[in-house]
């Protein structure tokens, strides 16, 4: 089964919303309006509504020795996406929370992990694994 996730979530406008996710992200752009939009992002749904109530990120995740966004939302990528994405944001002198770093080194799980703020301040992270069959 085939199946895709969808996730709709704040932003404070249109304009630098698509900046963000199709010029610089380089995710298909979809069905919109002057209110919300909607991006392919890696095969996923997002819809992105304007409103003037984005809620503050609070830094209480606890992986590792960081203090992660919640919320956040993000994608798991194959080693030559995840290196491509990190190769737009730097080219498009994205600031990151957390620049690309390896987690759980020489464990189950091991992982490459980035993560950075769009321009309404929503967390989002991108991962790749070393081993698929240890993803959950």
């Amino acid at each position: 089964m085939d199946t895709k996730f969808h996730i709709a979530f704040k932003v404070k406008d249109i304009e630098s919303t698509i900046s963000f996710y199709h010029i610089i992200l380089g995710c298909k752009l979809g069905r919109q309006t002057e209110h919300w939009v909607d991006f392919d992002f890696f095969g996923h749904q997002l819809s992105a509504h304007v409103s003037d109530a984005i809620p503050e990120l609070d830094y209480c995740g606890r992986v590792e020795n960081l203090k992660v966004p919640i919320p956040h939302f993000g994608c798991i990528l194959d080693g030559k996406v995840f290196r491509d994405i990190q190769n737009r944001l730097e080219d498009h002198k994205v600031d990151f929370v957390f620049k690309p770093q390896k987690r759980y080194q020489n464990k189950k799980g091991e992982q490459q992990t980035m993560f950075i703020l769009d321009f309404s301040k929503n967390a989002i992270e991108f991962k790749t694994f070393k081993n698929d069959h240890n993803i959950f």
